[in-house]
């Protein structure tokens, strides 16, 4: 019974395939006129305006298939752009940040082959913390006593004067800087050559006092505030002369005794990464240099 049913399913495939064949060569043997080539002519009549009516029903649902798939098409790429553009502003941002890096230290660097800096071999640190408050101003920096750092050593950086060295561990150490409402340093005025002390203004990390200066008439504005350096050997100095403090910003009162003197600090104490410690002054140079 099985072997009937599948002897005649072949029979009928052979007999379609049989009469394809002589269709195909009956139409491309007739001429133009002839009947296969007028029914084809005629179906396409019919089927023409149906196939057209059918294109346009469907051609609001086309589009709006089309439509979900550009939108998530268009998605995906802006979430890729997104996360090529985060990667880029992330490259651009730490090469910058680099760069800067490499300026701030070859600004050291060239600031510490400042001839009277000869006396001493400057040990390169980076600030990991700070600690700002009304009386207390100081940073913590990645080089102690194993690098040869101790208490009351100069810290600088690339364009002057940043504070000293307030304690020391082995491998850090804390830095007082300028504005700390216990650090004083002689000082003197460049153009006016006029002696006196720098001192911070209590609460004030950006401002210094330069004061017990004995012809305070003769500093201006803009006048350049220096180390003084060791005056006299019975009390030497830790800081070598002519590093820059700052620059004197204005100067208030008439008389001597109320004259102030206001000077705003060349390091930027707020922003400080990398500072420079002057360790091991020479024992014989010590006594000639200035604070």
């Amino acid at each position: 019974m099985y072997d009937r049913q599948v002897r005649r399913r072949r029979a009928i495939l052979f007999a379609l395939v049989a009469c394809c064949l002589v269709l195909i060569t009956a139409y491309f043997g007739e001429s133009s006129g002839g009947p296969l080539k007028s029914v084809q002519t005629g179906a396409m009549e019919v089927l023409a305006p149906i196939q057209e009516g059918a294109n346009k029903a469907l051609k609001p649902l086309r589009d709006l298939f089309g439509w979900f798939g550009d939108t998530w098409d268009a998605k995906d790429e802006r979430d890729a752009l997104r996360k090529e553009r985060d990667q880029l502003l992330a490259e651009v941002t730490k090469l910058q940040g680099a760069d800067a890096e490499n300026d701030e230290l070859r600004g050291l660097l060239e600031y510490s082959q400042n001839a009277s800096l000869d006396a001493y071999a400057p040990v390169t640190a980076q600030v990991y913390s700070r600690s700002y408050s009304t009386w207390y101003s100081t940073i913590e920096i990645n080089k102690g006593s194993s690098d040869g750092v101790r208490p009351d050593q100069p810290v600088i950086n690339d364009v002057g004067l940043v504070g000293k060295v307030k304690s020391v561990s082995d491998g850090n150490a804390v830095v007082m800087l300028l504005s700390d409402a216990d650090f004083g340093v002689s000082a003197r005025a460049l153009n006016a050559d006029q002696p006196g002390i720098a001192l911070p203004i209590t609460g004030s990390r950006n401002e210094l006092l330069f004061d017990l200066v004995p012809q305070a008439k003769k500093v201006r504005e803009g006048d350049r505030i220096v180390t003084a350096g060791t005056i006299t050997n019975d009390l030497p100095s830790p800081f070598p002369p002519d590093i820059l403090i700052g620059t004197v910003r204005k100067v208030q009162g008439e008389g001597e005794l109320e004259r102030q003197i206001h000077v705003k600090p060349a390091a930027d104490l707020r922003s400080l990464d990398f500072v420079r410690v002057l360790t091991k002054p020479a024992a014989d140079s010590l006594a000639s240099t200035t604070p």
